[in-house]
């Protein structure tokens, strides 16, 4: 999985987001670069938040930013990865709801979305793999994080 993002380039680093919802529509770059997302897609995502709170939140410093699937500007079913170095708050004042590592979802086929699912959820039940994905600052360590723990 981690190579494909490479492979797909559907990755960004980047030290910091000034706010959550920057942080989505910075987590959505690198699929709105190849087609896979419209640019409505991230403005979308954040309207869900504001709804229904910080459920994309899935775990200490672990974000899942998706919208309804067959959400309208969704071209691909694939997973975007973003990576901060300084953790963003979805939840002022609960430290479990910041985030620094971001797999932002789109999904317009359910059977290779729910794929996608399986092998992500696999990935982060790792605390290995979530611990170096903290420290990784390129591509290159994506790679090496998927042939130490994943290939």
């Amino acid at each position: 999985m981690l190579r494909e993002f490479v492979e797909l380039k559907h990755y960004k680093f980047a030290d910091s987001a000034p706010d959550w919802k920057e942080s989505i529509r910075m987590s959505c770059e690198c699929l709105e670069a190849d087609g896979t997302v419209e640019a409505n897609y991230k403005e979308d995502i954040i309207a869900c938040v504001e709804k229904h709170g910080p459920y994309i939140v899935i775990m200490p410093n672990v974000a899942m930013p998706h919208s309804q699937e067959g959400a309208v500007g969704v071209n691909k079913t694939a997973i975007g990865f973003m990576k901060l170095n300084k953790p963003v708050s979805f939840e002022e004042g609960n430290p479990e709801k910041d985030a620094q590592l971001f797999f932002t979802l789109a999904s317009c086929n359910p059977e290779q979305h729910l794929a996608n699912m399986m092998k992500l959820s696999e990935m982060l039940m790792n605390q290995d793999v979530v611990d170096e994905l903290l420290k990784a600052q390129s591509p290159e360590d994506l790679i090496a994080i998927q042939e130490k723990y994943l290939d």
